[in-house]
């Protein structure tokens, strides 16, 4: 799982040491993700399932794609599909994809790189893996979060953001056990490079066996701790947690975690993703690779994309042999 990574983590700013009055945030969910399938038929994780949409907010969706070695042949990706209202944060771990939209967006993101598709008014995008790593297969391991965007910024224009794995804010704990990748947002001072319509910090944390962390975190923020892999506990009551499954955390100043002393060998270290943001409150209508406010606003979206409002497929694309489809 490399991610972005550096030689020597004892280089990288620290987190600061939290004292005695730290508040920290209790675990309120543990829930373990189901897999399943998505676009042309590549394994997934669905993080969110069986979580109520008041305690994800503002996420919608979150997929882990993944981990799966591919045989020569066997890589796959999604057909063009629709999205209006919300954004797409695409994070690889592992793995190349080839990202294309209707307007404009897209080029090819590989280990710690995001792909930032703010959908707002609406078009049409394919991800799929590069012809090379079809013919030779390989390693593919990455994430796919859907952020919910706020009423007044449904339907501004479509926006594209290619973030390098390089230009992630990097830091570490106070004994050096722990790297933690800021791609979105605020940690301790410092800004991942991600720009959001609403308030958010998207984090990496990878934690040797053995080591603890203490992350401070926005009280205006829910949190949500996705472990991608490994094992170790949540909480200052050490709940323990291991690979999909997800920790959602009620109210406080500071995120807790370890990773256990033993992990398994194909996973050496304890990978989580966690997420926060500012809830928007707002009515929720979701259908497929629609999100909005309202079921009229979703009839909506259905008929500008069946009538191609939503953006032509370009003549020069990604090679697929499929047309568009809705994306459930």
């Amino acid at each position: 799982m490399p991610a972005i990574t550096v030689d020597d983590v004892l280089v990288l700013p620290r987190l600061p040491r939290l004292d005695e009055s730290t508040s920290f945030r209790p675990v309120r969910r543990l829930t373990t993700a189901p897999s399943g399938y998505e676009g042309e038929g590549f394994p997934v994780r669905r993080a969110f399932a069986g979580v109520p949409t008041s305690e994800l907010d503002p996420f919608i969706h979150l997929d882990q794609m993944g981990e799966v070695d591919y045989a020569p042949g066997e890589p796959k990706g999604t057909p063009w599909h629709p999205h209006r209202g919300f954004e797409t944060v695409t994070y690889i771990i592992d793995g190349v994809f080839d990202h294309q939209d209707t307007h404009g967006g897209g080029g090819t993101i590989t280990d710690g790189d995001t792909q930032w598709m703010t959908a707002g008014s609406g078009l049409l995008h394919i991800e799929a893996p590069p012809e090379h790593l079809v013919l030779s297969g390989g390693l593919f391991h990455g994430t796919q979060l859907w952020v919910n965007l706020p009423r007044v910024a449904k339907m501004i224009p479509p926006k594209y953001q290619d973030i390098r794995g390089r230009e992630t804010a990097l830091l570490t704990t106070p004994d050096g056990g722990a790297l933690v990748r800021v791609i979105a947002g605020e940690v301790a001072g410092h800004r991942g490079p991600g720009s959001t319509h609403t308030p958010i910090t998207i984090t990496h944390v990878t934690v040797q066996p053995g080591a603890q962390v203490d992350l401070p975190w926005n009280p205006d923020f829910n949190a949500l701790v996705y472990v991608l892999g490994g094992r170790g506990t949540v909480g200052t009551d050490r709940r323990p947690v291991h690979t999909g499954q997800l920790a959602v955390h009620g109210p406080g100043d500071a995120l807790r975690f370890d990773a256990d002393t033993r992990q398994d060998a194909n996973t050496p270290a304890l990978d989580l993703y966690i997420m926060g943001g500012q809830p928007i409150r707002e009515p929720v209508a979701h259908y497929g690779p629609f999100v909005m406010n309202t079921r009229a606003e979703l009839i909506k979206a259905v008929e500008d994309f069946q009538a191609g409002r939503l953006g032509v497929i370009p003549a020069e694309r990604i090679p697929h042999t499929d047309g568009p489809t809705p994306r459930s």
